[in-house]
């Protein structure tokens, strides 16, 4: 059975913003002015690699792993304040879930992100209406992307072959997974984004707006 595994943070959700700025509060604590350029380069990355460099940057000796968990749990928490109030959906995102499921394909959610982000963004989705068929995070597998152990991961708990399934991504580390994984992609030009950055992608979209389940079942069928 076809299937589509969604990355969430600049994907299904336009977060780049949130991140951000959570990401700035944590850095201003550690002595150091966060800039864009090394927010882009460090977005959909585990928190643990991300406070590494943040902590070189400023020389100071990185945290223990209670102390990483602490800097952590206070950005993320930071983070779902900020998207709280408006809940920032792709546009296009909602109608396009819906018609694959209408059609019979599976849906599933493959992100960095951790647990608690995840499950507040399932919440509100699904007050929105849409759900999904399974969910992998960062915590369930032992190394991030571009390694393909969240992707098969969400194959697995869909019970779907790899090579039916096609991934949406917005980094280019999660292209490289889903390649690893043996898995077709669709590269999103999301905020912060470049064609170029996805140029490795099999199809590369700047909007769901106008992506159709024809252009994904040619994707997909690409790699058959």
């Amino acid at each position: 059975m076809p299937a589509v595994i969604f990355d969430l943070d600049g994907t299904l959700i336009d977060s780049y913003s949130a991140h951000f700025e959570a990401w700035r509060s944590v850095s201003r604590e550690l002595g150091h002015t966060l800039t864009e350029q090394q927010f882009q380069r460090q977005f959909g990355l585990r928190n643990e690699p991300i406070l590494r460099e943040l902590h070189a940057w400023t020389g100071r000796p990185m945290p223990d792993a209670v102390g990483v968990e602490t800097l952590a749990d206070r950005k993320e928490a930071r983070y779902r304040d900020l998207i709280a109030g408006r809940f920032p959906v792709m546009a296009g995102a909602e109608a396009l879930i819906a018609a694959l499921r209408a059609a019979g394909w599976l849906v599933s959610i493959g992100s960095s992100a951790p647990r608690a982000n995840i499950d507040f963004c399932l919440e509100r989705f699904i007050e929105v209406g849409v759900r999904f068929d399974a969910v992998a995070c960062g915590c369930d597998v032992r190394q991030g992307k571009p390694a393909p152990d969240v992707f098969l991961l969400a194959a697995a708990r869909l019970d779907a072959d790899p090579a039916d399934c096609i991934v949406v991504e917005d980094a280019a580390a999660g292209i490289e997974a889903a390649r690893r994984a043996g898995m077709a992609s669709v590269g999103m030009c999301s905020t912060g984004r470049t064609a170029e950055e996805l140029a490795r992608a099999d199809l590369v979209v700047d909007s769901f707006l106008g992506l159709s389940i024809e252009q994904l079942e040619s994707v997909r069928g690409s790699h058959a």
